[in-house]
């Protein structure tokens, strides 16, 4: 009993240290969410430690076996272990989603901070620029580019990154227009300082705080975007263990074998939700009017 409580009052001090994921943590679905991340980041360090095979391993005599001890999750129409395909395929999974968010975050908060603090014809320019991106379905665009560009991975961090920029710029925007009438930049230009200086020393820091949750929230949205690119042949490319490739070749012998499917399915299924449940969670927190708090 004295040890669970020394334990417990550890995790206390550690949450209370951390008081926006303790905050996250005391919610349910907030604490699911959280529980799964983890579980996709440990797959992603430590992918070469837990997958028992390399992932392009072929062993044709073993090819659609179900689940067993030698394979846990059962082999592809090329004997290829499942399990160890989809381990890896949790490095490409967040190695599309961060980069790609990155660069739409970073694009969308320099056009959005022109945009909104110099106004006039720049602000109508990048505008029209936005609205004409956003204007087209993302997949369609993203389809569009890839077919020029050709598929790989570094075409689709590009294209996500290009398409998911639109969504960062406007409200940046929205944020700046706001926050270049505050008296502290009136202050700031008062006292001569550049509007470089205004901008990233003063401007950024009080409006990030919103981008960084469209971030998180956006997560979930470009990793399920990843698999789709994949599993029409625009993503990443065979033998690489994209879970969208795994379905695409798990839907070619579905009637031989469906745990190809039902597994990346689920290792998809589960990703996706826990950065839902863990981002909405956070936005909860952040967001009084959501929250229900008071400022």
């Amino acid at each position: 009993m004295q040890y669970e409580t020394r334990t417990a009052n550890r995790i206390n001090r550690i949450l209370d240290r951390i008081p926006v994921l303790g905050e996250v943590l005391k919610r349910p679905l907030g604490a699911l969410g959280f529980i799964l991340v983890v579980f996709f980041l440990v797959l992603v360090i430590f992918a070469s430690l837990i997958a028992p095979y390399d992932y392009a391993e072929q062993n044709i005599a073993n090819r659609l076996q179900g689940p067993s001890l030698e394979h846990p999750m059962g082999t592809d129409h090329l004997g290829r272990d499942l399990f160890s395909r989809l381990v890896y395929g949790s490095r490409i999974a967040l190695g599309t989603a961060i980069p790609s968010v990155t660069i739409a975050m970073i694009m969308g908060i320099l056009l959005g901070l022109i945009s909104g603090y110099i106004g006039g014809r720049v602000d109508d320019i990048i505008v029209v620029i936005m609205n004409s991106l956003q204007a087209f379905p993302s997949i369609i665009l993203a389809l569009a580019i890839l077919a020029l560009l050709g598929p790989s991975l570094v075409n689709v961090v590009l294209v996500i990154g290009i398409t998911w920029t639109p969504n960062y710029a406007r409200v940046v925007r929205a944020q700046v227009l706001s926050a270049r009438e505050a008296v502290y930049v009136e202050a700031e230009r008062s006292l001569g300082a550049s509007d470089l200086r205004i901008l990233f020393s003063h401007i950024l820091p009080n409006i990030i705080a919103p981008v960084l949750l469209l971030a998180a929230m956006d997560l979930p949205w470009v990793i399920t975007f990843e698999a789709g690119l994949s599993f029409l042949g625009l993503g990443v490319r065979p033998p690489a263990p994209s879970w969208g490739v795994i379905l695409s070749d798990g839907f070619n012998i579905i009637r031989q074998s469906p745990w190809p499917i039902i597994w990346s399915g689920t290792f998809l299924m589960l990703t996706t939700l826990g950065f839902t449940l863990f981002g909405e969670a956070l936005r909860d927190v952040l967001d009084p009017k959501l929250s229900g708090r008071r400022i």
